[in-house]
């Protein structure tokens, strides 16, 4: 990637991996000034037929719309340097937007969250304290891990998210926690309700009676016990785990299964689901624009369409 372009740490490992195992074993070895939009084509559509690192078939249409968009970016990058006259992608047609759709994401009723977080907070709440963190405020997994006491408002009601940690792999060196800014890469205040600040001041003063360590400002609020960072993808399994053992629990038909980013989609769906606006949510979830939040929970609004039709006909009778 060009040296002007900022880059997270994660998404720059990302890159590389991508370079590395997509685009440089099939257009590594061409020079880069005759590369053609119809070559792109058929690197693309190579990869949608066997571009699996590990040989097992292809790329999902979303992949290979993610690799396209990193040669773009590269490309885009040599031509504002004088390096290549024109970008060989502008001729060339990467996977669609509909084509690359996200994994279908899941959402827990209210009822259902409820019985989970009851359920979890008998089990172990430690961890229940992270799954209602989550789930009362629609952070994003990296953000959580990264929350500090010094961003919590437990007086107010209310916390910043400021920062998130992720993982970098580097080939060859392992993988490290980084952490860094969030993803729009603008703060945000998310209000807190009165129960989720009741748990968060037990959970304080549990942690508070193994060492102080563990809740001074600087101390992250979802650590490990040594004070570290929770590994992210580790803290997706022990919520699938504890997801599967809830079930056999409480008769599996009384909650389905989500996934722990799918936290963060229940929060968003049940508040829209009560009406409360889409700018207020959007905020609350960190997207760039409310845009984005209609975009994506667009399938919680079907009735509200009726419903808004009903009250203009309400104001015009009086």
């Amino acid at each position: 990637m060009g040296p002007g372009q900022r880059l997270s740490a994660a998404t720059l490992a990302s890159y590389r991996k991508n370079i590395r195992l997509h685009i440089d074993p099939y257009l590594g070895a061409q020079p880069v000034a005759r590369l053609t939009g119809a070559a792109v084509d058929a690197w693309m559509r190579q990869l949608e037929a066997s571009g699996r690192a590990d040989g097992q078939g292809g790329l999902s249409a979303r992949t290979v719309r993610y690799v396209f968009t990193i040669l773009r970016s590269a490309l885009s990058n040599a031509v504002k340097q004088g390096r290549l006259p024109v970008n060989p992608t502008d001729r060339s047609t990467a996977p669609s937007p509909s084509e690359a759709r996200p994994p279908e994401m899941q959402a827990w009723t209210a009822p259902e969250l409820a019985r989970f977080l009851r359920w979890a907070d008998q089990q172990d709440p430690d961890l229940a304290m992270g799954w209602r963190l989550l789930a009362a405020t629609g952070m994003r997994r990296g953000e959580a891990l990264a929350l500090r006491w010094r961003d919590v408002d437990l007086d107010l009601g209310r916390l910043a998210v400021r920062r998130s940690v992720g993982v970098v792999k580097d080939k060859g060196a392992g993988e490290r926690l980084v952490e860094g800014p969030i993803k729009t890469g603008q703060s945000r205040v998310v209000d807190l309700d009165a129960g989720t600040v009741a748990a968060l001041r037990a959970y304080r003063a549990a942690r508070g009676a193994l060492t102080l360590d563990l809740v001074r400002d600087s101390a992250l609020v979802l650590s490990n016990l040594d004070g570290t960072h929770r590994h992210p993808e580790r803290f997706s399994r022990r919520f699938a785990g504890q997801v599967a053992q809830a079930r056999k629990a409480l008769e599996e038909e009384q909650l389905p299964v989500i996934r722990l980013h799918d936290l963060r989609h229940t929060h968003a769906t049940l508040l829209l689901a009560d009406g409360v606006p889409v700018k207020v949510v959007s905020e609350r979830l960190g997207h760039a624009n409310a845009t984005i939040t209609l975009t994506v929970y667009q399938h919680v609004h079907p009735g509200m369409g009726r419903q808004a039709a009903e009250r203009f006909a309400a104001l015009l009778e009086g």
